[in-house]
């Protein structure tokens, strides 16, 4: 039965926020830092290997492809920040709040999608170098892809399908951003069906992506305590920075999802604060250095054409 105090929002009100006075012009400075170099390194990265032919391979598209994510997940989050650390008022637009919800969880989803692509491609080019390339061609790899953003895609609208037509009776988010369970528990009408599909769409945005990597790994495993130390070698170098990128965006999420359903006011309020964002700001900022500092190939792109920008200056001086 709907609510009584029900009514028409147009907006809501995002709780977290405190007053931090003068101090507010430091942590924007601070936020729209760490934004400027998401975006020059995750750019950078995007046109070496969309321009450099040696670095067009079934990896490095992958690579490409989760660094365009960096910054389609960070854009939903950073302006808009911005914007709220200078404001009085925290507040945000319905439809926005609900753009904003897209674009984070489908951030989120396609991440953990070409995580697990990725995976199957380390354990092809370890496992079975022999049939890498005609099980991994730059058409499979590129189908790949398209079909994970398209599922996110798709996943997310279902979602939203789901919650704009519901009837809310209240309007403030205890959160720095919108955030799909919180408007759920706003509303005064019937909700088993989103509570229902919610919970389906954590398990399958785990599961689906999580198959395909442990199979990946204990084969990988397998090969190398079997193998020479060259495989060895070759399996840390490449999948090290994969397994940290993992590791480091499921932690992020997971205490997200555990701070929306359960009460976590006994964690402390600044780690609380710190952990809220840390998948929107940590993976973004470190899968580039940490992919572009690992892999040699890029890192020697890289060096090469920095070294070849010297020395064009240097002639232009003379």
């Amino acid at each position: 039965m709907q609510n009584s105090n029900s009514s028409v929002i147009s907006y809501f009100i995002l709780g977290a926020y405190l007053d931090i006075g003068n101090i507010r012009h430091l942590y924007f400075l601070i936020v729209i830092l760490l934004y400027m170099i998401i975006l020059l390194v995750n750019t950078c990265l995007i046109v070496l290997i969309s321009m450099n032919r040696s670095l067009h391979e079934p990896m490095y598209i992958l690579l490409c492809s989760l660094f365009l994510n960096e910054l389609y997940g960070s854009t939903a989050l950073f302006p808009f920040l911005l914007i709220q650390i200078l404001s009085d008022i925290h507040t945000i637009s319905v439809s926005f709040c609900f753009l904003q919800i897209f674009m984070v969880y489908s951030y989120a989803n396609i991440e953990f999608c070409t995580l697990a692509i990725m995976s199957y491609d380390r354990y092809l080019a370890i496992c079975c170098p022999l049939q890498y390339n005609t099980h991994m061609t730059l058409y499979k790899v590129f189908m790949l892809v398209a079909a994970a953003w398209l599922y996110s895609f798709m996943k997310m609208l279902v979602l939203l399908s789901l919650n704009i037509p519901l009837t809310l009776c209240g309007n403030v988010l205890k959160n720095f951003y919108c955030q799909n369970y919180l408007i759920v528990k706003l509303a005064c009408s019937n909700t088993k069906v989103n509570n229902i599909y919610g919970l389906f769409g954590i398990v399958i945005t785990v599961l689906v992506p999580l198959i395909p990597i442990l199979f990946s790994y204990i084969k990988i495993l397998q090969v190398c305590f079997s193998g020479s130390n060259q495989t060895r070698q070759k399996a840390v170098s490449t999948c090290t920075p994969h397994l940290a990128s993992l590791l480091n965006f499921t932690f992020g999420c997971c205490f997200e999802i555990l701070q929306t359903r359960f009460d976590m006011t006994h964690v402390p309020r600044v780690l609380r604060i710190i952990l809220s964002l840390y998948f929107l700001i940590m993976q973004p900022l470190m899968n580039p250095f940490m992919y572009g500092l690992q892999m040699s190939k890029i890192r020697k792109t890289f060096l090469f054409y920095y070294k070849v920008m010297i020395s064009e200056r240097d002639a232009v001086k003379v």
